[in-house]
């Protein structure tokens, strides 16, 4: 019988990534309100329900699990982060954790807020 090993990431607290997510938008000049409207939209959560998960420590695979509502469009995020293709990622959690890193590095670059949440 084999375990299959479970990724830190999804252990890991949300709230120890979601300052560097801010950092990384804030150093090329965007806010860390947009960084909450990419969260909002991919997931459902209000500034509350995120606030709350922050306050919680969540961990990755709880915080996306508990989501109110992921967002259909989500699998219109194509692209590489991390050398990996977002779209070909198999394991859900995972890859809803890389829709969002995509999303936030679409914002670091640049990009128009209508063309990264897909609208």
């Amino acid at each position: 019988m084999t375990q299959t090993k479970i990724h830190r990431i999804f252990t890991t607290s949300f709230a120890s990534v979601y300052p560097l997510y801010v950092a990384k938008a804030e150093r090329k000049g965007r806010t860390k309100a947009e960084v909450d409207t990419l969260i909002f939209w991919l997931t459902g959560y209000s500034q509350h329900g995120l606030e709350a998960q922050l306050k919680m420590q969540t961990d990755f695979e709880t915080f996306f699990s508990e989501a109110p509502k992921l967002n259909p469009s989500r699998n219109l995020i194509k692209g590489v982060v991390c050398g990996v293709r977002v779209e070909e990622v198999e394991e859900p959690t995972m890859r809803e954790i890389r829709y969002l890193d995509k999303l936030v590095d679409e914002l670091a670059k640049g990009k128009a807020m209508e063309k990264i949440l897909r609208a």
